[in-house]
């Protein structure tokens, strides 16, 4: 693949706000991805430059940062699905629509559990387990990233 593809693909990916973008052509691909690692999140936080010059802040500690993270939700008994790929996250086949499971649904390996919209591809999302979902981690049409926990399915 060109450089200078390449070089245009991380332009816009900087000037978009999109987190991850993968093209390919033919045999070749690429991915361009903010985060260093699937599953990490890393926040940025822009700020406008002063218009005039002032003293430098100290920096945060890490420490600092971490605490300001939000925890993680408790985890849950069971096997946990995640997103494949990097999409848009929709509950239900269709606006409005009775969503594919809720909290307590019984799903058996095949059944759809949602449904992840990726370069205006909607691609079904499978259980591979049989058991009882008692979590759904992610809300209806919110980004999702690669490797993102969306269920825990309880066996």
């Amino acid at each position: 693949m060109d450089i200078r593809k390449v070089k245009k693909l991380i332009e816009l990916l900087e000037e978009s706000g999109i987190s991850e973008i993968e093209i390919s052509e033919g045999e070749e691909s690429v991915r361009i991805s903010r985060y260093p690692n699937p599953g990490t999140v890393s926040v940025q936080t822009l700020q406008h430059p002063p218009m005039a010059p002032a003293p430098a802040a100290p920096t945060p500690a890490p420490a600092a940062a971490a605490e300001a993270a939000p925890a993680p939700p408790p985890a849950a008994r069971g096997q946990q699905v995640t997103a494949p790929m990097v999409g848009t996250f929709y509950s239900g086949p269709a606006p409005g629509a009775k969503p594919f499971v809720e909290i307590g649904t019984e799903v058996k390996p095949g059944d759809t559990l949602c449904v992840i919209e990726a370069m205006k591809m909607m691609n079904q999302i499978e259980s591979e387990v049989a058991g009882r979902v008692v979590s759904i981690l992610v809300e209806n049409g919110s980004p999702v990233e690669f490797g993102q926990a969306l269920f825990i399915i309880e066996e």
